[in-house]
């Protein structure tokens, strides 16, 4: 680290910005912690690939799509995993899964190390489906057990893919999540719907539908997450150092309130056919202005209006 930089604070800030959305896996790990902290756990240089892949004659990457390690950020320690979209569309497979598995099960053991999860992933591997479905029951047991053990697990969601699939499962077990405008999440696709059920129940192509149905803004206002964030890796930093100082801890409580706030979600918008109607039926005075408001205005408008979902997750 630079002498003349304080502890904690990139040297240069370069990350005031670096777009997270366009960002590699390896760039938000860099820029998102303290400068030269990280330690990657299982790196390239042990070629842990998948053993699947060459089944089918599909490229390896020495990482398996997924980066893991510890780092601080602003000084706290932390453990760190982060999906590389441009690969295999971030998806779970055996290697991918286990190396996030092992990670959460470090936390819960050491108890006092947040966990940053940088979800950008289209769900499970086809080429591995048993063993990636395995994988994201797995990886949501150990993210509990962490949780019941004091860790606190945030979510950060911005990337090209998504967190779509099992990633979107386990997002939805985190203690908190941070989403950008691109920030979508669902546990099926746009295309996965479009196909099974047809282009006149949804229709991938129309992607300022499939931004408002899954994108940050709804998830925010639906109380699916707890922070928005704008684009750059600096502001997806202030959000996280913000959150891991401020979620509260996982006990029977913590799931009835939640049980209890999806019951009223449910009650008060099972009827809505669009993001529109749920945010009228919400309150909000124009609901087809959300998609437009810059995100100062946007994030005044969420942290103020009277919350979809009564209590914290």
């Amino acid at each position: 680290m630079n002498a003349t930089s304080e502890p904690g604070t990139p040297a240069t800030e370069p990350n005031r910005q670096v777009s997270w959305y366009e960002a590699s896996a390896r760039n938000r790990v860099r820029l998102l912690l303290d400068p030269d902290s990280f330690l990657e756990f299982i790196g390239p240089e042990l070629r842990e690939v998948s053993p699947h892949l060459r089944l089918f004659d599909l490229p390896e990457q020495f990482d398996d799509g997924i980066i893991v390690g510890r780092g601080r950020l602003a000084g706290q320690a932390v453990l760190v995993a982060a999906q590389e979209g441009s690969f295999m569309g971030g998806a779970f497979g055996e290697v991918h899964g286990a190396k996030l598995t092992g990670l959460l099960r470090a936390a819960r053991d050491i108890e006092s190390m947040p966990v940053l999860i940088l979800f950008d992933t289209g769900g499970v591997r086809l080429q591995e489906a048993n063993v990636g479905e395995l994988a994201i029951a797995e990886i949501m047991r150990a993210l509990i057990e962490a949780r019941i053990a004091g860790v606190a697990v945030i979510g950060l969601i911005g990337g090209h893919s998504g967190c779509y699939g099992g990633g979107g499962l386990i997002a939805g077990c985190c203690s908190a999540l941070v989403v950008s405008e691109q920030g979508r999440i669902a546990v099926s696709g746009p295309e996965v719907i479009e196909t099974n059920r047809g282009v006149e129940e949804f229709d991938s192509r129309d992607h300022a539908m499939v931004w408002r149905t899954m994108g940050g803004r709804h998830r925010r206002l639906l109380g699916g997450a707890e922070s928005y964030s704008g684009d750059s890796v600096h502001e997806f930093r202030q959000a996280a150092l913000d959150l891991m100082h401020s979620v509260g801890g996982f006990d029977g409580h913590v799931l009835q309130a939640e049980q209890a706030r999806l019951e009223d979600r449910l009650r008060r918008f099972g009827a809505c056919r669009d993001a529109f109607d749920v945010w009228a039926a919400a309150g909000i005075a124009e609901p087809r202005a959300i998609p437009g408001l810059p995100n100062e205005q946007f994030i005044a408008l969420a942290d103020g209006i009277a919350r979809l979902n009564p209590g914290a997750r």
